[in-house]
């Protein structure tokens, strides 16, 4: 059966899309936010909102908003990275809102007949539009995660130390393990109830990951996904220097158990995961 159909959910409403629809978010600092302005003949036709549509099946979200901005706005993959994602669910029917910021050198265009304009909004006018109704409901949530990303630092030596696998025989090698298991979670996402940042239920992040390595771990590389960050001697302190790095706005994650790095990092602002919260994620994946 076709994903690209008509679906009445328990809201009464019609929606489009089988397994649900997803749209893309984009943010830029100068421009504002990427908004569609749909054709007159599709359903909600002269409303405002994003270029997305139905999920194709075994399509996951993060896809068919990339491939919808493609054949809508002709935003390529390469032009913007994304953050996160926020779910509208209406229990039989989901419509996932992937947010991104895109490149600055962007230029968008209307590139098929489902849109009649395409136009970067400054946010504090968005809700000056006539919106989509889903839209309209989901953009105050949305708005205050504009642009704001996920940046988990992970001590190294303190998450590889509390599992006893035999780690202090090859303590880089113990190191490489846990840079690729991280790196698969910084493509498959952290809930917010686990990442504990509070935006709600229905979020979920694609972290930016920072390992952090010292000692008998130095020399480990980077990956697609997660950034090596040597310390030059007292690990605890460029942990610190890593995390006071961020932008302002970001939401910053430290894993350690250290209760007196804990104590440095939030006062920076960070929160903190413990490193059995990081693994069980790592095991569930």
């Amino acid at each position: 059966m076709t994903a690209n159909r008509f679906v009445r959910c328990s809201c009464g409403r019609l929606h489009w899309g089988a397994h649900g629809a997803a749209g893309l978010l984009l943010s830029d600092p100068a421009r504002g936010v990427l908004l569609q302005r749909r054709a007159w003949w599709v359903h909600n036709g002269g409303t405002w909102a994003l270029p997305g549509g139905a999920l194709e099946t075994g399509e996951t979200v993060r896809e068919a908003a990339a491939r919808e901005a493609w054949e809508e706005a002709d935003v390529p993959k390469a032009a913007f990275r994304a953050l996160s994602s926020s779910v509208l669910d209406h229990g039989t029917w989901r419509y996932t809102t992937v947010l991104g910021v895109a490149d600055s050198s962007l230029d968008a265009r209307v590139a098929n007949q489902e849109s009649s304009e395409l136009r970067w909004v400054a946010p504090e006018d968005v809700a000056e539009l006539s919106l989509h109704r889903d839209f309209a409901e989901s953009w105050p949530g949305l708005r205050e995660q504009l642009g704001r990303e996920l940046v988990l630092i992970v001590d190294g030596a303190n998450v590889v130390g509390s599992r006893p696998d035999g780690w202090w025989r090859d303590r880089r090698g113990a190191a490489e393990r846990l840079r690729d298991r991280l790196a698969k979670l910084a493509e498959w996402g952290i809930a917010d109830s686990v990442a504990g940042i509070g935006a709600g239920p229905t979020w979920e992040w694609w972290p930016r990951v920072v390992l952090v390595v010292e000692g008998q771990a130095r020399g480990v590389e980077p990956v697609t996904g997660v950034e090596i960050a040597t310390a030059p001697a007292d690990g605890d302190s460029h942990i610190v220097e890593v995390a006071a790095q961020a932008r302002p706005g970001d939401h910053v994650v430290v894993v350690t158990a250290d209760r007196e790095l804990r104590s440095r990092v939030t006062a920076l602002g960070a929160s903190i995961m413990g490193p059995g919260t990081l693994l069980r994620e790592l095991d569930a994946g």
